[in-house]
């Protein structure tokens, strides 16, 4: 498998070289050359497979200048039970008849970014030996809560590597915070940014673009590679979770092999969703794609009306991994459905950068609104439905979960259709424990408690157990107080690297 930049600068890299970039000279993202398909033979014979034998099957056509036997290495190592508390990995929960939710949120960090970024720390060095690189690789990150964490535990202390990861100041939760300034690791460096997510994205990508920058470290012995849904190797593992859903569901007798389902997605990079576009482009049954926002509905406002304007204002929700309104991988979706024309996805882009803003053709509109519905849900929706889910099934979901079951009773309502729909579970509850609590118990619950608090009190009225990575977050040492305006990031990390 070769693969191509989204803007036509860059055509007949191999896999590993992809996945090393991280992001195309060009400004593109990088995308397979040629499409993989999964047919109904296949789909069966996987039905008895572990999700470790089903991520091997899937991920290798798109990594085909890595050996299987490779591959197997990077899944054994990144899909254990002691990692993620489950030898399913990612199981499926039947709420009520035709409803399920997919729980990826079972890995160390207690959020889904897990599911790829216990993965690509492993591809990534293996790519570094197979293109002979010596350079230490930098990661880079942006995160908006989960990616930054998942990030810097997948590559703590992994040899030839650091990280930094810049996270909007106000613009996380407090346990999403702690999680981060008290990492450890001799390769992780921690910076917060005034400003929102969009702003931490935009300066990871201006770094990224940086020509003199670049070539200054790379005279120190440092390059660049990205661990944000931008990379296709953070990209690429998590088309195997929707496939594994379907199979599980399979298996059960839930549903007939080859009967469709609709998957719901809360997103707001547009990284997660896509996944589930690429495993339905490659034959599995999906009906159709869901896309649950929050207030910053940028997205729904692009799939209803073709046009995409991150001009509006920003808001601070109850579902803060989901605060975004430049979704980078938006670009891969339209490169895909305009048959791969470089020259509009270049257009469109350009404006977005000068502009602020964009609209598709009418025929492109027509082909994303055939796969893609979209709502969103105020934060008062989202409590009531964390609620409403806790009385109906019994079942604690987070606030972004609570934001996809929302959408999903919209869709519904709008649409009457039936099918058997799966709901992606992105984070646990315990991550957004005082929201949860709040909208389980009411706001006086929450009044003059800490989050720690709250932990045990949510432990105690679901049955569950506090994850053990968020136990004792609150004894833990800051290890990282460093913060910038968000034009001091390249300083920051030229201080990180060099001074």
């Amino acid at each position: 498998m070769q693969y191509e930049s989204t803007r036509g600068g860059v055509r007949g890299l191999p896999s590993a070289e992809a996945v090393w970039q991280g992001i195309a000279p060009d400004g593109g993202l990088f995308v397979p050359s040629a499409p993989v398909t999964v047919d109904r033979g296949a789909l069966k014979t996987l039905m008895a497979a572990s999700y470790r034998e089903r991520a091997v099957a899937l991920l290798t056509p798109f990594l085909s200048d890595f050996s299987p036997e490779e591959i197997r290495e990077c899944v054994s190592a990144a899909y254990t039970p002691a990692k993620f508390g489950t030898p399913a990995i990612a199981p499926v929960h039947k709420a009520g008849k035709g409803l399920y939710f997919l729980e990826l949120w079972h890995g160390p960090t207690c959020a889904f970014k897990d599911m790829a970024l216990q993965f690509l720390p492993h591809l990534l060095t293996r790519a570094a030996k197979k293109l002979g690189r010596r350079e230490e690789i930098v990661i880079l990150v942006a995160t908006s809560g989960d990616t930054g964490k998942a990030a810097l535990e997948g590559f703590r202390d992994v040899p030839g590597t650091r990280i930094i990861v810049f996270y909007p100041e106000e613009g996380v939760s407090e346990i999403q915070k702690l999680q981060m300034v008290t990492q450890e690791g001799g390769n992780t460096a921690v910076v917060a940014v005034r400003g929102n997510f969009d702003d931490a994205q935009a300066g990871v990508k201006a770094i990224f673009g940086n020509k003199a920058f670049r070539e200054e470290l790379r005279n120190r012995g440092y390059t660049f590679s990205s661990a944000n849904s931008i990379n296709w190797g953070r990209l690429v593992p998590q088309i195997v979770y929707y496939f594994s859903a379907y199979l599980d569901l399979c298996r059960e007798k839930e549903i007939r092999c080859g009967e469709p389902v609709n998957f719901v997605v809360p997103t707001g990079n547009f990284g997660n969703i896509l996944a589930a576009y690429y495993a339905r482009q490659m034959g599995l049954p999906v009906r159709r794609l869901i896309l649950a926002a929050n207030a910053n509905n940028v997205l729904v406002d692009f799939i209803r009306s073709g046009r995409y304007d991150r001009k509006r204002h920003f808001y601070k929700t109850l579902s803060p991994s989901m605060d975004i309104l430049v979704s980078s991988n938006l670009e891969r979706l339209l490169y895909d459905v305009t048959g791969r024309d470089t020259a509009r996805v270049r257009h469109w882009m350009a404006d977005l950068q000068a502009r602020g803003r964009y609209e598709v053709d009418a025929a492109t509109h027509a082909a994303v609104a055939d796969v893609f519905w979209a709502d969103f849900a105020t934060d008062e929706e989202t409590l009531a439905t964390i609620k409403e889910t806790f009385a109906a099934f019994g079942y604690v979901v987070d606030t972004h979960t609570a934001v996809g079951k929302a959408v999903y009773d919209k869709y519904v309502a709008a649409t009457g259709d039936g099918t058997g729909t799966v709901i992606a579970a992105t984070a646990s509850p315990f991550k957004f424990n005082a929201s949860v609590v709040r909208a389980l118990c009411g706001p006086e619950a929450v009044t003059g408690k800490s989050e720690f608090e709250l932990l045990e009190m949510l432990s105690a009225m679901s049955g569950m157990p506090i994850p053990a990575a968020l136990r004792h977050l609150d004894r833990r040492p800051v290890r990282h107080r460093l913060a910038v305006a968000k034009d001091g990031m390249l300083d920051a990390v030229r201080r990180l690297l060099i001074d």
